[in-house]
């Protein structure tokens, strides 16, 4: 079964410095039928104005997944891990027994638009940790390119739960087929163009949430960009 959410199904909030959409229930935004999927508890999409950004605040037992979109994001926490994160980088963050972190915009005139996805790990009390890493354009074109996992393997960014997450940038008319394992579940977000998932149109902002479906086949109707989770 696929279950398609439109973007303007989406919760949000505009603070002026920031503007949110969530696609689950986050800080006032309470949606009792979208709260989480699998362990997947947060995809927000976030656009953040030249020179703001989210002071020091603090995190515990949860897989902080960052991947921007545009801008740059300048990343500090109290574990010690720091880093600038761009366009083709995905940033980790382990919470775990307790982080605090800041997020900042430094450019005077760009906007950061990013994606922030939480994943329930598979215990509490994990070691803090942080890592961002560097993808190539070129390994994520028309394929689905796995950038985060579980066993950390084949070059992805580990995770401390047992979901691998994709990237893929289609062109027009370019296919793709995933298989998903029996009583696995998937969550596909569509961040740029339109695309067809088992014929299905999404267009940029759209999420199809994905059960009992064996194989998925994914075609880009316009150049689009496309992150898929493999979830418990």
């Amino acid at each position: 079964m696929i279950t398609i959410r439109r973007s303007d199904e989406r919760g949000h909030a505009n603070h002026g410095w920031l503007d949110s959409r969530f696609s689950f229930s986050f800080a006032e935004y309470d949606d009792a039928a979208h709260v989480h999927f699998g362990p997947l508890r947060v995809l927000n999409e976030d656009w953040v104005e030249p020179g703001a950004g989210f002071p020091p605040h603090p995190h515990r037992d949860m897989e902080i997944i960052t991947i921007v979109l545009e801008g740059a994001v300048a990343h500090q926490d109290s574990s010690g891990g720091e880093g600038l994160t761009r366009p083709g980088e995905v940033q980790v963050m382990t919470a775990g027994t307790g982080v605090r972190h800041s997020e900042y915009n430094h450019s005077e005139r760009d906007r950061i638009h990013l994606l922030q996805i939480w994943i329930v790990p598979d215990a509490r009390g994990h070691t803090p940790r942080y890592a961002q890493k560097t993808f190539e354009s070129a390994a994520r074109h028309n394929a689905l390119l796995p950038v985060v996992s579980g066993d950390g393997n084949d070059g992805t960014l580990p995770i401390h739960q047992d979901a691998t997450l994709y990237v893929s940038e289609l062109d027009a008319g370019a296919r793709l087929e995933h298989t998903l394992a029996p009583g696995r579940r998937g969550y596909l977000f569509l961040s740029k163009g339109a695309a067809l998932l088992n014929g299905q149109r999404l267009d940029a902002g759209d999420a199809a949430l994905i059960t009992d479906e064996p194989r998925i086949t994914l075609s880009g109707a316009t150049p689009a960009d496309v992150v898929l989770m493999d979830l418990p």
